[in-house]
């Protein structure tokens, strides 16, 4: 929102020239000839369909049309609609005064009559810059609304050139609107390099660098693109591709962050590389045309523009991260910090006018990443030993610092800080201090310790309102204390704690930005800190993307797509452009009632109220429960019975009597087609999205639409009844590509007993929240409307405040459900009379006590991050059950204790999905799914205890320790005794703990390894020698010095330093032969151990080393210290039992006994391959399966038939285990492999369906579809199958049933 008084806006006039004759040549000269190149167009007074198509010139447009003509909308739709044009160019109805949009989002209005809009009105919804054509007879008159002095560009990294990220405006605030929201959903995947690598934004346009590979599997080949969107509304207006980039396998929270430093923007010109190795190009911002290549700038790393002047830090050999392949599973994040860091290798810096290309001058030097920096006369960086300090004409260097401190190791994700501020220099090198130096001399004016800040990402050195500010955010136990110092002196000037007392999880992985007003860190969702009122402004609700995190410029604050699943039914998703409070608009508490309903020419009329009946498919997934389930059995063989080719992106469908009801989404516009034959009988075009079927009621249709009202239609013709404006004022913006009302609902409509139910809306923190309004289903009239938002309805405070952990209550909206009792929301339960939230979440701050929830009355259907989401996020899944975790160790949980799965059908005794392998019911890269049919009732299983922070789970480890308070090694020096007998050369021996605190005992090519994490820092040392045959002793130590020390057979073999002492109990437990939860090490989640096990002991102390070889010298003796240790096992039967005293006994399963070093021990047998076809049961997970099958596709549809499973999708030709095992020996045949399984995704080898016995889970019937489905695209009716396809046709197969 950009704040203005419009009564004392200057109002810029142009006289374009005399247009005459007056007509659709004129007026496309006038769009040409506006100064507009691209965005958001809207004609009022809107009455020749194909002069409004004309207005979009290209495709870097969206045209809005207005008329106060009800019959010429209608007209003009159909006309558009039938030429194919409908969608991107549209038309409305509106009042002839106000125009229904949200403040600044028009970039071009065109009004050859006005009418009663004023131009107050017209300066109102336009963009700064914006334009309005207003014709005066033969002429037109140009208003332009001026650019407010009061917001700001971001047009590096870091702001700009001088390193200091703080934009010079007023008007970005704490999220309260939504400005604008669009693609993609999600960010690729959680466990590799972010998808967005770069945004800047300049002159009202915003660009940025995003990989648009396919988020089914991270493995599959990227698509990196440059994007230009316009900064207000959010239209795309270019792409191009990047030809190479870095290699999206690189790990999570690893940078490289100065891929954030290879876009910048100046005006109408944009610098960037269009390739990892490539040249810095000149484009022409508008267009995204390449102006001029700059000689010599192949290998750029990094651009900074200034004053007319490029300065490319340029690398002049090869690249640090070059040879960059993955090697572990879910490991490579600690590798990547040790292996690939900065070569302290000369790079040069090279300087270009910007206008002419010319080379001004040129200086090699060794230049530490993300320091260089530039402001006045001054080009300052970090050799890796001092600051540098040079003339910015000649690169002449004026001075260089004393030695400053530094980190010993610089990987790609951090860099040393430096800003140029006024007559300063500030300094910090990641050693928790920060230094100033004077600008003209470079003599040191202060030090200062320079706190914790970011979390895997450059530090945080912030000058705002003249004060540099630190404080400790990384860790959620840090204080957050704010210091400001004077940047001069160094003298604190202000000193302020946080006001709110709420969860704080580490600091995203990015760094913190700011505006004058605000300082924006991200310690667990985004946070704006007001330093004057010394107020934090905190909304979990949403966060930026990793690497770069968010951008406040334009009024705005920007979050870029995540691929986090921290509070997954609250958390906002796609690329957020986000607004403070209008200052021009306020809601009225009371919504007038005048003008929501408006009466359809049919209103009144008769209607045919025949029921839908047990042989129909009457909403969608066939029923209010969404069970995606019919009762009857197709009839015969599933051969073609017709097609109808609609096109462009289709709906799921509704099927009653004789009619089929499908949706092009993207078209508004909703048909009816025979069920008989196919052909279309009627439809009707709305005003805005149609993204789901309608819902058929006693001859009635009810649908929701992005336009923010509800539609009732008479099933026979189409004809509207009446129709419903959810919204509590018509005002729209641009969503997902499109003009959507602020308040959408979704397509279908929940229709029970004469009442038609739905929620409008985007978020219940957003644009004063959720609407849950119901309907009398026959008259339109309103019985009920509740609003759900930011308050809690028990308690009246923020509902925030119920937030655990990483767990919070549903705030988002979707097609609502019902069990015949309550009606849900998500995971939601809402009374149907009163519309009451009951049950109100979260349960509990522990994941697995929030997962495991799934049990009892209240059993539903749901999909926590929406029915709708069809990308195959890696971290959603459907539930039958009652609740969902979120977390990096929660969203798997629920799916160990529940039926889950990528889709879900279910009849009254049974569900059946396609889910994952229950062994991937963890954190991991790699996934495989299985068909599998499953119980409803969700299993007995012992309920994690609830409450304590992070939550534990039941582990899948043959042998496992549940945590407890008696196992906490927070803060203590640890040692591991055991005896092994391998029969492999590899495996995880022992583990406790995982990504965020642990210990392990892994054996690697036979030598002993011991791993310790320490609050995410990880240290591992490898023993010298390898084992011998038989039986060898193993004790790992960290000691009361944090010293590491690994014993091979009572010898020292191996030694180190520890990050530290484990900050807290591992919420994850103590397992033995594997690792199963988040892994402590860089190591496969599958790297199991064989062989023997005996005399175990877990001692919270250092235990001596002589005591160590007595150990290994006499095991049975040792057995006398058991008492001294916190968990000590001889193994003498096959059972876990804790032998010193504090009941810490474990589980086993199916582990065997055999002949051990004393006595007995445990024998972890190799395990036979995975068959093909059906599986055992079993896994990490508490359900059990009645069968599980592999298939070979990928489910994007499913439906229950009787006794028959349908299921359809793309081939499913990799598998993931394989094709990464390939990756990491660097094979470059699996690229094949992976170019034709994306290939297969998007469609290019048709589709499978496959008939699969529900008994048993075997194949019956095969069917090749030539186009995939679209995402739960099936339903059954009359016997026969329907099928809605990607390309934009609905088929029908199987027999001629008889429609009624």
């Amino acid at each position: 929102m950009i704040a203005m008084n419009c009564h004392s806006v200057l109002f810029v006039l142009a006289i374009i020239g005399v247009l005459s004759p007056a007509g659709e040549a004129s007026l496309v000269e006038a769009v040409r000839e506006s100064g507009v190149r691209g965005g958001f167009v809207v004609q009022v007074g809107a009455s020749d369909p194909a002069i409004t198509a004309t207005l979009r010139l290209n495709e870097s447009y969206q045209v809005h049309g207005l008329s106060v003509d009800a019959a010429a909308v209608r007209k003009s739709r159909a006309e558009l609609h039938a030429r194919g044009l409908y969608g991107p160019v549209s038309v409305e109805q509106f009042d002839g005064k106000a125009l229904p949009y949200i403040e600044n989002l028009v970039n071009l209005i065109v009004a050859e009559d006005p009418g009663q809009v004023s131009e107050e009105e017209m300066l109102r919804v336009l963009v700064p810059d914006g334009v309005a054509l207003v014709r005066h007879g033969e002429t037109w008159r140009r208003i332009v609304k001026p650019r407010p002095e009061a917001i700001d560009d971001w047009t590096h990294y870091f702001h700009s050139p001088s390193g200091n990220a703080v934009a010079q405006d007023a008007e970005v605030g704490p999220p309260r609107r939504m400005q604008w929201v669009g693609s993609p959903r999600w960010s690729r995947h959680h466990d590799r390099m972010a998808s967005m690598s770069a945004l800047v934004s300049g002159s009202g346009r915003m660009f940025y660098i995003m990989d648009e590979g396919s988020r089914v599997s991270i493995q599959l080949p990227s698509e990196w693109k440059l994007v230009a969107r316009d900064a207000f509304n959010g239209t795309v207006l270019w792409k191009r591709p990047i030809t190479k980039w870095h290699s999206q396998l690189w790990p999570l929270k690893s940078g490289p962050s100065q891929l954030a430093r290879r876009l910048v923007v100046d005006g109408e010109r944009l610098f960037v590389t269009r390739s990892i190795a490539g040249p810095v190009e000149c484009l022409d911002a508008a267009s995204g045309e390449t102006t001029r290549v700059y000689e010599k700038s192949e290998r750029t790393e990094e651009i900074l523009c200034h004053e007319g002047a490029l300065f490319a830090l340029i690398r002049e050999g090869k690249s640090e991260l070059e040879d960059y392949v993955p090697k572990h599973n879910v490991g490579d994040q600690g590798r990547v910090r040790t292996e690939f860091v900065w070569n302290a290798e000369p790079r040069a810096i090279r300087v270009y006018d910007v206008a002419s290309g010319k080379s001004l001058w040129e200086r090699r030097d060794k230049i530490s990443p993300l320091s260089l920096s530039v402001a006045g006369n001054s080009v300052v960086y970090h050799d890796g030993e001092n600051v540098v300090c040079l003339d910015r004409g000649s690169g002449k260097r004026l001075w260089v610092s004393e030695k400053v401190g530094r980190r010993p190791l610089i990987p790609f994700n951090f860099a040393p800080r430096l800003v140029i501020y006024e007559d300063v220099v500030l300094y910090a090198g990641g050693d928790n201090k920060m230094q100033s130096y004077d600008l003209k001399t470079g003599k040191r004016l202060w030090e200062a310790t320079h706190d914790p800040s970011g979390y895997q990402s450059p530090q945080d050195l912030l000058v705002v309102s003249g004060l540099v500010w630190s404080a400790p955010l990384t860790s959620g136990g840090h204080s957050g204390v704010y210091t400001g110092r004077d940047p001069r002196t160094g003298v604190v000037k202000k000193k302020f704690p946080p006001n709110v007392k709420t969860y704080w999880f580490h600091h995203r992985c990015y760094i913190a930005k700011a505006t004058e007003r605000f300082l924006i860190p991200s310690r667990t969702g985004i946070e704006f800190v007001d330093y004057d009122k010394e107020d934090w402004d905190i909304n979990h609700w949403v966060r930026g993307g990793c690497l770069y995190g968010v951008m406040p410029a334009n009024g705005l604050t920007y979050a870029p797509p995540h691929n986090c699943a921290c509070y997954p039914e609250a958390k906002l998703y796609g690329f957020n452009a986000l607004a403070p409070a209008s200052r021009t608009f306020v809601l009225p508490d009371k919504i007038s009632a005048e003008g929501r309903l408006a009466k359809g020419v049919a209103y009144g009329e008769p209607v045919d109220e025949v029921a839908a009946g047990p042989e129909d498919w009457p909403t969608f997934r066939g029923d209010v429960a969404r069970s995606g389930s019919s009762g009857q059995e197709l009839g015969g063989a599933l051969d073609a019975s017709w097609q109808m080719e609609l096109g462009g992106r289709l709906s799921a469908l509704a099927i009653v009597r004789d009619q089929v009801y499908a949706a092009q989404i993207d078209q508004h516009t909703l048909h009816a087609l025979s069920a008989a034959t196919g052909k279309k009988q009627w439809s009707f075009t709305a005003g805005g999205r149609i993204d789901s079927p309608p819902s058929y009621w006693k001859g009635r249709l009810f649908f929701g639409s992005a336009d923010g009202f509800v539609y009732c239609l008479r099933a026979a013709d189409g004809a509207l009844l009446w129709k419903f404006r959810a919204a509590p004022v018509d005002r729209r913006l641009m969503a997902f590509e499109q003009l959507e009302s602020v308040w959408p609902v979704h397509g279908t409509v929940l229709v029970e007993d004469g009442v038609a139910t739905f929620v409008a809306g985007r978020s219940t923190f957003l644009d004063h929240g959720l609407r849950y309004i119901q309907l009398d289903a026959k008259t339109g009239a309103k019985l009920l409307e509740r609003v759900m938002d930011h308050r809690d309805p028990e308690s009246g405070g923020d509902i925030q405040d119920r937030l655990q952990t990483l767990q919070m209550q549903v705030g988002l909206p979707d097609i609502l459900s019902s069990d015949g009792e309550h009606t849900y929301l998500r995971s939601q339960k809402i009374d149907k009379k009163s519309g009451d939230r009951l049950e109100i979440g979260p349960l509990s701050g522990n994941a697995a006590a929030q997962g495991a929830a799934q049990k009892g009355e209240g059993a539903h259907l749901f999909a926590p991050m929406g029915f709708l989401d069809d990308t195959y996020f890696h971290r959603a899944y459907w539930v039958f059950g009652k609740s969902f975790a979120g977390g990096h160790n929660g969203y798997y949980q629920a799916g160990k204790y529940a039926p889950a799965g990528r889709l879900l059908v279910f009849n009254k005794d049974k569900v059946y999905g396609f889910g994952r392998d229950p062994k991937y019911l963890r954190w991991t890269t790699t996934i495989e799914h299985q068909l599998f049919g499953a119980n409803r009732e969700a299993p007995d299983a012992p309920l994690p205890q609830a409450g304590r922070r992070g939550g534990g789970s039941r582990s899948s480890a043959p042998v496992a320790f549940q945590p407890r308070e008696s196992m906490n090694p927070a803060g203590k020096p640890v040692t591991v005794e055991l005896w092994v007998f391998p029969d492999g050369p590899g495996g995880v021996v022992l583990a406790h703990g995982g990504p965020l605190n642990g210990y392990a005992i892994t054996l690697q090519k036979r030598r002993p390894t011991f791993h310790v994490r320490a609050d995410e820092k990880l240290t591992t040392i490898s023993g010298r020698e390898e084992l011998r045959k038989g039986w060898n002793h193993l004790a790992a130590v960290l000691g009361k010095d944090q010293s590491m020390k690994l014993y091979l057979n009572g010898e020292l073999s191996a030694e180190g330093k520890a990050g530290g002492f484990l900050s807290e109990l591992p919420v994850q437990g103590l397992d033995l032969a594997m690792d199963s939860g988040s892994s402590v090490g860089e190591y496969r989640a599958d790297f199991t151990f064989t062989g023997l096990v005996d005399e175990l002991r877990v001692s919270y102390h250092e235990v001596e080393v002589e005591q160590l070889r007595k150990s290994y010298t006499d095991p049975v003796g040792a057995r006398m210290r058991n008492r001294d240790a916190v968990l000590a096992c001889s193994f003498d039967a096959p059972v876990a039992r804790d032998e010193s005293g504090h009941g810490n006994n474990g589980r086993v399963v199916d582990v065997e006994v055999g002949k051990g070093k004393a006595g007995k021990a445990l024998w972890f047998r190799k395990k036979a391959r995975r068959p093909k076809g059906p599986v055992a049961r079993g896994g990490a997970s508490h359900v059990e399966r009645d069968w599980n099958q592999q298939v070979p596709l990928f489910a994007q549809a499913m439906a229950l038939a009787g006794d028959t499973l349908l299921v359809a999708g793309p081939p499913d030709i990799m598998d993931e285990e394989y094709t990464f095992e390939r990756i990491m020996a660097e094979d470059r045949e699996v690229e094949k492999v992976l170019a034709d399984q994306n290939a297969a995704l998007k469609g290019a080898a048709g589709g499978k369906l496959l008939a699969v016995s529900v008994s048993s889970g075997e194949q019956k019937r095969e069917l090749k579809l030539d186009a995939l489905p679209v995402w739960d695209g099936m339903a059954v009716a009359h016997g026969s199958l329907f099928v809605a396809t990607k390309d934009g046709k609905v088929h029908r197969f199987g027999k001629q049933g008889n429609q009624r």
